[in-house]
């Protein structure tokens, strides 16, 4: 059974975006439990996919996109990132609301209106979670950043980004003050926002990148 385009691009942005901050491949369970899918439905996808080209894996083991599959990736990753864009600047939602949002309109809209979008919006670069937006000929823009769990307590440096996996996570930041370009300094357990102490909860610690 051939699949529809929506479930390809779905595999392959959420393969793309598990390395995007971190340099361990993803494997086949990591990737069920990301697309909340059984992990036999899983194997037999990426079956699919490594015949067209799209992916590299071996059994068990690491799933990797090939340079077509990255192109392809990147491609939705973009349509994707200006949708939650557009949707916050324009629409008025807030970044906590638009993921799911944004997961159903990445597949239907036109290449002509996401350029009038991009257009529209000044072209950025970044999302409202910080996540770079891919330019149009596919070059992303990187900074360096380090996870909070791991940055050494007084470090100081903006919030490059926040994951949006978690919406009250998101919603309990921006209550705070903490938001992308925030400058903070790291303190056990919380961040120093000016003169102010943010206590963090737990699940802040593998959701938010500073600057280096």
């Amino acid at each position: 059974m051939k699949q529809s385009k929506p479930v390809i691009e779905d595999y392959l942005k959420t393969i793309y975006a598990h390395t995007e901050w971190q340099s361990d491949a993803i494997t086949p369970s990591a990737l069920a439990a990301r697309l909340s899918l059984a992990p036999s439905t899983v194997t037999e996808m990426v079956k699919k996919l490594a015949a067209q080209g799209l992916v590299t894996h071996v059994r068990y083991g690491a799933i990797t996109l090939t340079d077509e599959g990255t192109t392809a990736a990147v491609a939705v990753v973009r349509r994707h990132r200006l949708v939650e864009t557009w949707l916050v600047q324009e629409m008025g939602y807030g970044w906590d609301a638009v993921h799911d949002e944004a997961e159903v309109l990445e597949h239907a809209i036109s290449d002509r209106l996401l350029a009038s979008i991009d257009e529209r919006l000044g072209h950025p670069d970044r999302d409202p979670h910080g996540d770079p937006i891919p330019a149009a000929d596919g070059s992303v823009r990187r900074e360096r950043a380090v996870l909070l769990e791991a940055a050494r307590d007084g470090h100081t440096g903006a919030v490059l980004r926040i994951s949006d996996r978690d919406p009250s996570l998101l919603r309990d930041l921006e209550a705070s003050g903490i938001d992308v370009g925030t400058t903070v300094s790291v303190r056990p357990g919380a961040l120093l926002v000016g003169s102010t102490l943010v206590p963090l909860p737990a699940p802040a610690g593998t959701a938010i990148w500073l600057s280096i």
